[in-house]
């Protein structure tokens, strides 16, 4: 990949903040978006804006192309055997308590068990555990060891005939461990257990096959992909879909409305009540496309050479200042590109503020994963994600700054 011409496509990365050039290492949080995603959201607003499905005139016919473009193309992207089976959502959390509410309102009873790990999202927790006290189900936890991976060997004794649901983080926000998915999958699917996987992360890191991996349930957010913020998805199999309740009710999820009843409409429509964010839903098409374009390989491949060439700095700073100078959390074999950190008596937003003070953007703080953190015994971290737009002297730069902080501890 050549990253120069990449980053000449991201309008924002050419700016300076407090007199430095901007170094954005803030990307587990959201991506920025390229030009034809922009574009893409102005256009439609210049020529095409009207509401889709239900209009007879050009301008609903061309939006609603439009649109349904874009499912054609997430279907693409993750390979799912029916475009039907992809659902527009606002992003991870509402995918998430969508399936909370209607799948698990329908099929959890007194007794029964979720499974989660420990290394999850705020937003992958808080709605089992609300659906899980509304229906008397137990919430069952998968420990992470010291080094971020997950401990499989308590599997088999969390698994049992009472497991229903167990949803679980492919790529973690926090640590980057990139989860074994597949055996978890299996696992639960020995048990009779439907999966659902929270792909926030994965989305712009691993290639997806919903159907290779047997995936019942999978949620992604357009913004953390180089889409728009407000977008999501949905992935479900057909089959569980259709035996699900809606989730909201209004226009669009109905197939006719009588005071005496109504009946409702197929998937994927069923699950998408009112206007959805159309302009956001139609740009989302060329954030895929764009990544299909680099190439997922391509990504991985310089996305790991980022992570590899901080790691590795950060090694070295720890062999000249001390060995707990950086202390790395989060350091399992199999990661994505983000890495948090903490340096020595330092405090993690003292940390932020001044590495923004020299032009960087990093995360700070729990990362809405406050039981991981309790696990690991520390309040947050430092938190750099790299993207495929980031180069090496960027990282570079990051690591002499640090190196500037612990010269003046």
């Amino acid at each position: 990949m050549n990253i120069q011409e990449i980053r000449a496509q991201f309008p924002i990365l050419h700016q300076e903040v407090n007199g430095k050039p901007l170094i954005y290492f803030d990307n587990a949080a959201t991506t920025q978006k390229p030009l034809r995603v922009i574009e893409a959201l102005q256009e439609y607003y210049q020529l095409h804006n009207a509401n889709i499905h239900r209009g007879a005139h050009a301008l609903a016919d061309r939006s609603t192309g439009f649109f349904e473009d874009t499912r054609k193309v997430v279907q693409t992207f993750i390979h799912a055997n029916e475009v039907e089976e992809c659902i527009f959502t606002k992003g991870v959390t509402e995918g998430i308590n969508l399936i909370a509410q209607t799948w698990g309102r329908k099929n959890l009873q007194a007794g029964d068990e979720v499974l989660i790990t420990h290394m999850e999202h705020h937003s992958n927790i808080v709605p089992w555990q609300m659906i899980c006290a509304e229906k008397g189900a137990i919430l069952k936890v998968i420990p992470v060891l010291p080094n971020g991976e997950l401990d499989l060997n308590k599997l088999d004794d969390l698994f049992s005939v009472r497991t229903k649901m167990v949803a679980c983080v492919w790529a973690s926000n926090a640590l980057g461990t990139i989860n074994p998915i597949e055996e978890i999958i299996q696992k639960a699917h020995a048990v009779g257990a439907v999966v659902l996987i929270d792909g926030a992360q994965a989305g712009s890191h691993i290639p997806i096959n919903v159907q290779q991996l047997d995936i019942d349930f999978l949620v992604l957010s357009g913004h953390k992909l180089y889409g728009p913020t407000g977008v999501g998805v949905l992935y479900g199999k057909r089959a569980l879909l259709e035996k699900m309740p809606p989730y909201q009710g209004g226009g669009e999820m109905i197939k006719e409305v009588s005071f005496e009843g109504t009946t409702y409409n197929e998937i994927p429509f069923k699950y998408e009540a009112g206007t959805p964010n159309i302009g956001d839903v139609i740009a989302f098409k060329y954030a895929l496309e764009y990544v299909n374009q680099l190439g997922k390989d391509n990504i991985i491949a310089w996305e790991n050479q980022l992570l590899n060439t901080f790691t590795k700095g950060v090694i070295g700073l720890n062999q000249t200042y001390g060995e707990d100078a950086i202390q790395l959390i989060g350091t399992a074999k199999n990661k994505v590109a983000v890495q948090s950190f903490l340096l020595k008596n330092k405090h993690p937003f003292d940390t932020g503020m001044m590495l923004d003070a020299l032009g960087i953007a990093v995360r700070t703080g729990h990362h809405c994963t406050q039981p991981l953190m309790k696990r690991y015994e520390i309040e947050g971290t430092v938190r750099a994600s790299f993207a495929f737009y980031n180069t090496l002297e960027e990282v570079e730069t990051l690591l002499a700054a640090l190196e500037k902080m612990l010269k003046r501890r």
